[in-house]
């Protein structure tokens, strides 16, 4: 008995899932007594008990309270909603179906626009197929309105009062492990402590492979418009960019190059890092952002000086030999503030400096979001349509075909929808093993107690919990065997009917589950593995796109938002595939190991692009060195072809560029030879521009230093 607490510790660690399960476990019988036992209305003590399972089991939202609130609230209307429009069609097959497949699909994928709406969506269509699925003539509303809201009203309190959730979540502390792993590498750094330089390395990328493990088995990307989850989604990506600057593919970051202000920068990171750390901790320290700016603009005056004192390079000496340390220097210190200004969002505090589309008008962003998915090749829409489709199908069939407890039909087809054939089938075989062990069970338990009421109410608390606890902390399987005796329970005691209760589940879900089978054959035979795979492609075309036109953006003057906006859709769209990807239960774990690298090379990418687009912006002149700028461009041209390159061999097997293209030495020589004139023409309005021209190389440098990286790993990918 010993080991049982750290076992529950290892399966639910800080026993959040058995904390939830016991308020469920409190609160749902509560609500279920008072309305059959006190108000009298079978109406509205059906409504009072689904109601309440699904504000206190299947809906559970993170971050503030504030936040948490609002979301619930949210719920509660558009539930009252879907029981208004699903008691008005329960009368009709045809209307029921036509509504299911609309609210269905509107519901499903609002799930784009943020993690809340996507949490949201399992209860919201229970009060739906609840609604349309037990008959009832429109006199009925009044009474079923009344359970959703003595539900809805008690779930939300119990929820925000009974054992809330923590405000610093799992992610947000590992997130905060990671930074404090990244601000001892840059320490060691700074150090120049060669022999533990490589063990930090190791090190600070297990932790941050950890965090993106954890990042990535949410069911729901924590995104939205603006708040504490969208920060931390931008967070994760961030500091994937810091490491790649502290520990680039071919060295270590130097103090070589103006080593004073390098050290005084690097010094101003360390302590940027260990700042944001214990912001997500919960701790009173703040990252000081203007040190970090002071920092790198000494750095660009001392680089520019630098350039004035180097000799003429030689035929074969390119300038990201010369400026690489301090370019690295300069771009960790940029994405450290980056990383800062998430970190103080994560944690509920504002930074007024960010400049990020998570600052825009929400209704703005939500709308970008629904158009960024609106299109057959998105795996979100897809499932959304699939999704809908098998919903509207389950209603019309148990509808027209008259099967007893019709609403378990639908149900079993919202419990095992999954993205592909195979996987559904697998799920239909884990849902019907755990349905029978329920069912066995239940019909035990019922037998046991016969007709005794008392004792079935006593059981029920204890159903309850194991309900609500089996699926989050065990498996899918024992959950369909812990709601099964729920179900037992529940029914015996509106009106007593025995085992027997238990065969019209297995029937109705059988049912259910078939549709399942036969939407996921019909809609996605092939899984998410294809889908991922051009989605994977076109994040780096659309990045590599991006890439040129933040070039052209600095030298010429010429505006890449478009390119940023597609490069953005591009990268959600990944980010979506390869979740799907991940959570199929046919897919091989080992195959998806291997495209892991590319999926970070994408946003690597991408980081690049956004990091010369912000170059131009930050410029502060109308001054274009527009002839020095020009020698960039022939190296930006290969760069986009190489990378357009790889995304064609993911896609269609063609043969992969596992060698980086070939770079143009005399035009990034006559680069610096521009820059060098214009450095000593004594016109102080062209330092700006001519630096920027250099960060932009050595940005191009890092991408052509990438290429080696990603082509090992998509040969490893191609095998497997």
């Amino acid at each position: 008995m010993s080991s049982l607490p750290s076992a529950l510790r290892v399966h639910d660690p800080g026993l959040r899932f058995l904390r939830s399960a016991a308020r469920a476990a409190i609160v749902m019988p509560s609500v279920f007594a008072f309305a059959n036992e006190v108000i009298g209305n079978p109406q509205l003590a059906i409504f009072a008990a689904f109601g309440s399972f699904a504000m206190l089991v299947l809906a559970e939202f993170g971050g503030p309270i504030r936040s948490r609130a609002i979301a619930y609230v949210s719920l509660a209307c558009v539930g009252a909603a879907n029981v208004t429009i699903g008691t008005l069609c329960s009368q009709s097959a045809w209307l029921a179906a036509g509504a299911m497949a609309a609210i269905g699909f509107v519901i499903l994928f609002s799930g784009v626009i943020s993690g809340y709406f996507a949490a949201a969506a399992t209860p919201a269509l229970l009060t739906f197929i609840l609604s349309a699925m037990v008959p009832a003539p429109a006199s009925a509303l009044p009474a079923r309105l009344e359970g959703w809201a003595l539900a809805a009203g008690v779930g939300i309190a119990a929820q925000l009062l009974i054992w809330p959730l923590p405000a610093q979540t799992s992610l947000r502390s590992d997130a905060a492990r990671a930074v404090t792993a990244l601000a001892e590498l840059a320490a060691t750094e700074l150090a120049r402590d060669v022999r533990a330089i490589g063990d930090r390395v190791h090190a600070t990328g297990e932790t941050l492979r950890a965090l993106r493990s954890r990042f990535l088995a949410t069911p729901h990307k924590p995104s939205g418009p603006t708040g504490p989850e969208a920060a931390l989604s931008s967070l994760v990506d961030e500091l994937d960019w810091v490491f790649s600057l502290l520990a680039p593919p071919s060295r270590q970051p130097g103090l070589d190059v103006c080593p004073t202000e390098n050290a005084e920068a690097v010094a101003a990171v360390v302590a940027s890092l260990d700042a944001s750390a214990a912001t997500l901790e919960g701790r009173d320290d703040r990252p000081d952002l203007e040190r970090l700016r002071e920092s790198r603009d000494a750095l660009a005056h001392a680089v520019a000086r630098s350039i004035l004192e180097l000799p003429r390079p030689s035929s074969d000496e390119p300038i990201t030999a010369t400026l690489g340390s301090a370019f690295r220097i300069r771009a960790l210190s940029g994405a450290s503030e980056q990383a800062a200004t998430y970190a103080l969002l994560a944690s509920g505090h504002n930074s007024p400096d960010l400049d990020t589309p998570q600052a825009a008008h929400a209704p703005a962003h939500a709308w970008r979001a629904l158009l960024e998915h609106a299109s057959p090749s998105d795996i979100w829409f897809r499932n959304s349509l699939r999704g809908a489709v098998g919903l509207a199908l389950a209603v019309y069939i148990a509808q027209r075909s008259g099967v007893q407890h019709g609403f378990w039909v639908v149900l079993g087809t919202l419990s095992v929808l999954r993205s592909n054939a195979l996987g559904t089938g697998w799920t239909i075989l884990t849902a019907l093993a755990g349905t029978a062990v329920g069912i066995a069970l239940g019909a035990a338990l019922v037998i046991g107690i016969g007709s005794h009421q008392s004792v079935l109410w006593a059981v029920l608390p204890f159903a309850v919990l194991l309900g609500s606890y089996a699926p989050r902390a065990i498996s899918f399987a024992a959950g369909q065997a812990g709601f099964t005796v729920v179900l037992f329970v529940l029914f015996n005691i509106i009106q007593p009917v025995g085992w027997s209760v238990g065969v019209v589940r297995i029937e109705d879900v059988g049912i259910g589950f078939a549709i399942s089978l036969g939407v996921g054959i019909l809609f996605w035979p092939r899984g998410a593995a294809a889908l991922f795979r051009e989605n994977l492609a076109l994040s780096y075309a659309r990045n590599a796109e991006y890439v040129v036109a933040a070039e052209r953006e600095l030298v010429k003057g010429a505006a890449s938002a478009d390119a940023a906006a597609a490069a953005a859709a591009a990268a959600h769209r990944l980010d979506d595939a390869y979740r799907q990807a991940v959570a199929e239960r046919s897919a091989r774990s080992d195959g998806l190991a291997s495209f892991a690298p590319l999926v970070a090379g994408a946003a690597r990418l991408r980081r690049a692009a956004q990091s010369i687009a912000s170059l131009a912006l930050m410029a502060g002149s109308d001054v274009k060195l527009v002839q020095c700028g020009a020698n960039l461009d022939a190296e930006v041209d290969a760069m986009r072809g190489w990378y357009l390159a790889l995304g064609e061999a993911l896609v269609h097997g063609t043969t992969l560029p596992q060698a980086p293209h070939v770079r143009d030495a005399d035009g990034l020589r006559r680069l610096l030879e521009c820059v060098r004139d214009a450095l000593t023409s004594g016109d102080k309005a062209k330092m700006r521009p001519a630096l920027d021209l250099v960060w932009a190389s050595q940005h191009l440098d890092s991408l052509w230093q990438l290429e080696e990286h990603l082509g090992r790993h998509a040969v490893r990918a191609a095998l497997s």
